[in-house]
């Protein structure tokens, strides 16, 4: 409902337009009178009306000057101006400071009304464009901030090889010479655990944060994992003079500073990868920051850590935590996520990476794990015939590699079995959408249902059915509503409600995208 303030010297005249606008079929409520240009002033910046009638001549500071004065601190507010003078000067003025509606007094019912309409027409009209602007914006963000994190996570398992530093500079408008990697995470302060709710609020504020304080790259945040965060840092032509590591502690600094305003209970914990002139070489800076972040984590009196190229000392992991990497695998394979497989394989090996680590201890780890992975494919009922391909080499990087190998065939192997027999799932998720329809049901909700990644089953969803998550549960909450609508006893409000929707004016906007007919006049429609 839009608020009205009316201003003039004449009290008959105020109670007269008052009393027309609140008889009208305007959705409007008068918040107030002023009887000159002053209080008027005030008025405005204590109630904020959306529409102001204003006289022109009143004593003191008139009509114009009041204009001019609410139009330095509330310049959205409209006016609608009313004189007794019929001449060009007086509308001349007021239309130089963006006022469009000028009637004379004394005005018939019918102009004020008229002149009320468009204005309240216009305000409304510029406020649907700005939500579905906003609305945009958000999807927009959300999008990019999606694929984004799926292209960072590509890139950093070194499965996007045929991008080059020029390419990328064209990309982003600016010359990219160079570029590194550092891994987040929060180290707990006490032995109760964070909550999902408290990381997300993290992960939030570091990809805010980072936005609002590296000036000399580009950034690149991507998806949060097991509480670490891999963030790409593209380094500009222009930052060139400085050197990388003074850089990277400038923005450590600047981010520790205001991690101390903010209260998570929580230390942050960064490993600094180093950078590299080639694009694809930027997984070998992220693998050195999983390095120094494991370094880091052993102790207590340090935030940061940046690589050691000399590479640091590592104990053997124990059976506990050999244990509890197995099993965090073998679930990530069974959901066919390669992106998590590859994270989590990652770090573990960077506890194995070291020279100090014999190849056989590894081979032998990599047995036990396959002979797991071997059994597990068989409970799910999947046929898999290769052997990994780990040869006698004592050269351990050789081993680690045909093991990941290995472990990536079989993750892709299980992936297309997941989408062969996707079908099922996602009918499950189908018949979860249409009795949840009406709840606060997300995409992660549903993921979590069937038991897939977000973004795996997004990417399945839309394959499947030729149409997104969001889509298809907006088809339904249509439907629905059309259905309901049936009903004369419920109120389009009611109706709203019902389907899922808790904004009536955003329900309204889809209905009509989706049909060509706002919900009021469908009914109209349908009953007759």
């Amino acid at each position: 409902m839009l608020k009205i303030l009316i201003a003039d010297d004449e009290i008959l005249e105020r109670k007269a337009v008052a009393k027309i606008i609140k008889g009208s079929k305007v959705d409007v409520t008068v918040i107030g009178e002023a009887q000159n240009g002053r209080i008027a002033i005030e008025m405005a910046h204590e109630h904020r009306p959306d529409i102001i009638f204003m006289d022109i001549k009143m004593p003191g500071t008139d009509g114009v000057q009041a204009v001019k004065e609410i139009k330095k601190f509330e310049p959205d507010i409209r006016f609608i101006m009313v004189s007794a003078f019929n001449t060009f000067e007086y509308a001349k003025e007021v239309m130089q400071q963006g006022v469009k509606e000028y009637i004379l007094k004394p005005s018939s019912k019918k102009d004020l009304l008229d002149s009320l309409q468009r204005v309240a027409d216009e305000i409304l009209a510029e406020r649907r464009a700005k939500e579905e602007q906003q609305s945009l914006r958000e999807n927009l963000d959300r999008a990019v901030s999606i694929a984004q994190k799926e292209w960072v996570s590509s890139l950093l398992m070194n499965q996007v090889q045929d991008m080059t530093f020029d390419e990328w500079s064209q990309l982003l408008g600016v010359e990219i010479t160079s570029g590194y990697a550092m891994l987040f995470t929060l180290k707990q302060t006490s032995k109760t655990e964070l909550t999902s709710l408290e990381k997300e609020k993290w992960y939030s504020w570091l990809k805010d944060t980072l936005k609002s304080i590296v000036v000399k790259h580009e950034i690149m945040v991507g998806a949060m994992m097991e509480c670490q965060v891999p963030v790409l840092f593209l380094c500009k032509k222009s930052a060139e003079k400085t050197h990388f590591r003074t850089n990277a502690e400038s923005i450590i600094e600047n981010l520790y500073r205001l991690f101390k305003q903010v209260n998570f209970s929580a230390e942050l914990r960064i490993g600094i990868g180093h950078p590299y002139n080639h694009a694809h070489e930027l997984n070998k800076s992220y693998h050195e920051a999983i390095l120094a972040l494991e370094e880091l984590l052993k102790t207590f009196n340090r935030k940061y850590l940046f690589y050691n190229k000399q590479g640091p000392a590592f104990e053997l992991p124990s059976d506990s935590e050999i244990i509890e990497v197995e099993k965090r695998l073998l679930d990530s394979v069974r959901q066919g996520d390669v992106n998590q497989v590859m994270l989590i394989f990652d770090s573990f090996v960077s506890k194995l990476g070291s020279n100090n680590i014999k190849a056989s201890f590894v081979k032998k780890s990599f047995e036990e794990l396959f002979i797991l992975l071997s059994r597990m494919l068989h409970d799910l009922g999947i046929t898999y015939e290769r052997i990994p391909n780990i040869d006698e080499s004592e050269d351990i990087r050789m081993v680690l590699e045909a093991g990941k190998a290995h472990l990536l065939a079989v993750v892709q192997h299980v992936q297309v079995w997941r989408n062969n027999h996707a079908k099922g799932m996602l009918q499950k998720a189908k018949d979860y959408i249409e009795t949840h329809y009406a709840d606060s049901i997300t995409l992660e909700s549903a993921a979590e249902y069937v038991e897939l990644s977000p973004f795996y089953f997004s990417k399945l969803f839309k394959d499947r059915f030729g149409m997104t998550f969001i889509d298809y549960l907006t088809e339904i909450r249509i439907k629905k509503a059309k259905a309901e609508m049936l009903d004369p006893g419920k109120s389009m409000k009611e109706i709203c409600y019902s389907v899922g929707y808790r904004d009536p004016n955003y329900f309204s906007r889809v209905f009509k995208k989706l049909t060509g007919l706002s919900p009021s006049e469908f009914r109209k429609a349908t009953v007759n």
